[in-house]
């Protein structure tokens, strides 16, 4: 690795990447934390009234998103391990190539941090551990997990920051 100080006369470091790891780190450490919180403190179908319109539930999911495929006979754990596998060699390779733009890594590292915060559910038990059930007037919101909330915000940040893109790209025109 060269150090700055070996750098030819004008040439501009590229920014380092790891940084984004670090804070997909700090995401999946904090979903696989509250996970383990709820674990320990409630059984499956337990919950807390927290407000007249959310609780504390201990819920697990064997699907994906809205519990899709979670009436499968298994195979889909593998299906979405792996999907999870290629979805984190596509994100690090994007966040080594384009490290310089901060938004898209943001966003890039908020979805690989939920992924594999999903993804380590999956393989240590089989189902994705969710406990934030939202409900209002007899309806629930399917109930969901720190990591969905980071793919979530992740996803939202990819159109945000594609949207800027083609603004910056049209205005320089």
């Amino acid at each position: 690795m060269r150090s700055s100080a070996t750098l030819p006369s004008g040439a501009i470091r590229k920014p380092a990447y790891w940084p984004w790891l670090l804070w997909a780190a700090l995401l999946i450490g904090v979903d696989q934390f509250t996970k383990q919180w709820i674990l320990s403190f409630y059984q499956y179908g337990d919950w807390t009234p927290i407000t007249s319109f959310f609780n504390i539930v201990r819920a697990h999911n064997t699907g994906a998103a809205f519990s899709f495929l979670a009436s499968a006979d298994g195979w889909q754990r593998w299906l979405f391990v792996g999907i999870g596998a290629v979805a984190t060699v596509l994100i690090v390779w994007q966040l080594r190539k384009h490290p310089e733009q901060k938004f898209f890594c943001f966003a890039i590292s908020c979805i690989l941090g939920g992924a594999l915060g999903n993804v380590i559910d999956r393989l240590q038990h089989g189902y994705v551990v969710d406990f934030l059930d939202f409900h209002w007037r007899g309806s629930h919101y399917p109930a969901f997990n720190v990591a969905d909330i980071a793919i979530c915000i992740g996803a939202a940040s990819l159109i945000l920051d594609e949207i800027l893109r083609a603004r910056r790209t049209k205005a320089a025109r």
